[in-house]
């Protein structure tokens, strides 16, 4: 498809952002300056975007109080990176395991799904799409084809800052089709105008945790 005004076709294929299993395309602007990557939204780029509600609940059957948790996000693109700034209103930041492969899906994450050609298809021992778990550490984890985790820490650069109020990510994303092998040098695609992508963004508040 073609897309105007440099704007990259995201497919949100079943995002938390609007309704599940929404497939329309979403456009999102282009950035003709690098985003620092600090947790702070000050590069002028960002205020092309605008932000979209993160409301959804995809596990459990209680919606959380305001107090508990909200969020919201943008996304921009350059040729090497999808960016996503994400800021959340959280009462409680948990961190428990210092193996960052160590039950990964129950500490505090941003949760980032990336399906390249936006073909569809199981991602959870595939590189048909990608699942990363971005943890306040910056450690990223996914499940490789052994099906077992592993980092992947080259595929994204993250940091997030904190006030009383508002923690704030900031993450650059490298975008990998499914020729991805790991261990193995393998280039990033190059993101243009014309381009659709898979995309679904999660957060995993770990309560108590």
């Amino acid at each position: 498809m073609a897309v105007l005004n440099r704007k990259l076709a995201l497919t949100f294929l079943a995002a938390v952002s609007t309704s599940v299993f929404a497939k329309t395309p979403v456009s999102v602007p282009y950035s003709d300056a690098a985003i620092f990557i600090d947790g702070v939204s000050d590069e002028a780029s960002w205020q092309q975007a605008e932000f979209k509600p993160l409301d959804n609940v995809l596990i459990g059957e209680n919606h959380p109080s305001k107090e508990d948790f909200s969020g919201r996000y943008k996304l921009l693109w350059d040729m090497s990176y999808l960016y996503l700034l994400l800021e959340v209103q959280d009462d409680h930041l948990s961190d428990r395991y210092a193996d960052p492969l160590e039950k990964y899906w129950d500490e505090e994450c941003v949760e980032v799904f990336i399906d390249e050609d936006a073909s569809g298809g199981e991602h959870t021992y595939t590189h048909n799409a990608f699942a990363y778990h971005v943890a306040l550490d910056n450690q990223v984890v996914d499940i490789d084809i052994d099906e077992a985790p592993k980092l992947f820490n080259d595929h994204i650069e993250s940091r997030w800052q904190r006030t009383a109020e508002t923690t704030t990510w900031e993450l650059a994303i490298r975008v990998f089709d499914d020729s991805f092998t790991y261990g193995q040098k393998t280039q990033p695609v190059k993101l243009t105008a014309d381009k659709e992508m898979g995309f679904m963004l999660a957060y995993c508040d770990a309560d108590g945790q």
